[in-house]
């Protein structure tokens, strides 16, 4: 998430975070609260192992629940249709194409809540995505890497 608390999420990813977000409020929450009071029922607390787990996994659910609620509110979805806004220029929900002496790689620029590398999607926060902003096909863009300098050539943005 952005600092300034923007979180950037395409449909599909703000669909999956309200599923995650409902799961979390109306299955994890029943199944953790019954675990903690079957753990209750054994007897002595301090030295209950179950207990101590469920009231583990109860703090991190509910966690997880502020922060989800958080990103919802502040999130900024990409439009699909949108992806070049009408210039060419590069923006988050931009699917690029790039060269470098590795090969060919396609990327889709997205928020830090959906990032999947292994999937092609990286975040505009990440220093790829940074270098990619902004840039129009034919852009050539160094990147500092702890391997050295990678040079890439912007081929397309769609």
């Amino acid at each position: 998430m952005m600092a300034d608390g923007q979180a950037y999420l395409t449909k599909d990813g703000l669909v999956k975070l309200k599923a995650e977000l409902k799961n979390l409020k109306t299955v994890k929450r029943k199944e953790i609260a019954a675990r903690i009071q079957d753990a209750k029922e054994l007897g002595d607390l301090s030295e209950n192992a179950e207990y101590g787990e469920a009231k583990n996994e109860q703090a991190f659910s509910e966690g997880r629940i502020i922060e989800l609620e958080n990103i919802i509110k502040n999130a900024t979805v990409i439009e699909e249709n949108d992806h070049t806004n009408g210039t060419g220029v590069v923006h988050i929900g931009s699917t690029v194409a790039i060269k470098s002496e590795d090969g060919e790689k396609q990327y889709t620029i997205v928020g830090s809540n959906e990032v999947n590398p292994l999937k092609g999607f990286i975040s505009n926060e990440s220093p790829l995505g940074q270098a990619l902003i902004g840039r129009k096909v034919g852009d050539k863009i160094e990147l500092k890497v702890p391997k050295g300098i990678v040079e890439y050539t912007l081929l397309k943005v769609s």
